[in-house]
């Protein structure tokens, strides 16, 4: 068995297993219990038309064959394909994550909601609605001179448990006229701040964006879910040494 993807919490939360070609999707939902331990890492190959191509290449997650590149992430406003095809109506966006980083984005209008929760974000304002990408893309860059445009995996597992800095926000939220507001709530509290670790075993606690929360052993741990794209998967729990947590939140 191998993970070859996952579904954020845009989507279901789900991480996506090959076994022998065939395709499954374990879910990520509160209770459920992942019982993995992880073997050796090496690229995940492709899904094609549902089904799971192998690669034995070993650079991981992917190797240079199965590396996508989308070079609308790119894109400041000059477009880098042969033709712009992003003729739909795009959103640009601030995401706020705990307790005060702020983030400018874009992406389509449709669906705006659902590109927030996938990155897990804590609180989203839809700032701007453009009729395509190329607009989008050079008021983002414009932003981006004073917001962040990328927010790494260390700083969100920092905001778990913290609370979004109102006064902050709303003092980015000055500088547009806002359209839409959005608040979530990813369905789970957690009384110390986890561990980042890498593993697939534990009791699922939640899934903020790509991040997944489990407990083992009276111990929270934060996984980047990307971070176990690749790794060969075999029953039974990992039986390495891992850290406990020490310390509440202040």
């Amino acid at each position: 068995m191998q993970l070859v993807g996952y579904e954020p919490s845009g989507r279901g939360s789900a991480l996506v297993i090959a076994d022998d070609g065939e395709l499954t999707r374990h879910p990520l939902e509160p209770g459920e219990s992942l019982s993995y331990s992880l073997g050796t890492r090496r690229c995940a190959g492709v899904v094609d038309d549902g089904d799971h191509v192998a690669c034995d290449r070993p650079s991981a997650p992917y190797c240079e064959y199965h590396t996508s590149t989308w070079v609308c992430a790119r894109c400041t406003g000059t477009c880098l394909k042969d033709e712009m095809d992003c003729y739909e109506e795009h959103a640009v966006y601030v995401a706020a994550f705990a307790p005060e980083t702020f983030k400018v984005g874009v992406t389509k209008r449709r669906r705006l909601e659902t590109r927030l929760r996938e990155q897990g974000a804590d609180r989203g304002a839809h700032v701007h609605t453009v009729s395509n990408g190329r607009i989008a893309r050079e008021l983002e860059a414009e932003i981006a001179d004073w917001l962040v445009d990328r927010v790494r995996t260390g700083p969100k597992v920092e905001s778990l448990g913290s609370e979004v800095d109102e006064s902050a926000w709303e003092d980015v939220l000055e500088e547009f006229d806002v359209i839409d507001r959005f608040a979530f709530d990813y369905g789970f509290d957690l009384e110390s701040r986890p561990v980042r670790e890498t593993i697939a075993s534990g009791t699922v606690v939640g899934v903020k964006g790509r991040l997944l929360v489990l407990e083992r052993g009276g111990t929270t741990y934060a996984v980047d879910v990307r971070d176990l794209v690749g790794y060969e998967l075999e029953d039974g729990e990992t039986n390495r040494s891992l850290q406990s947590s020490f310390a509440s939140f202040e």
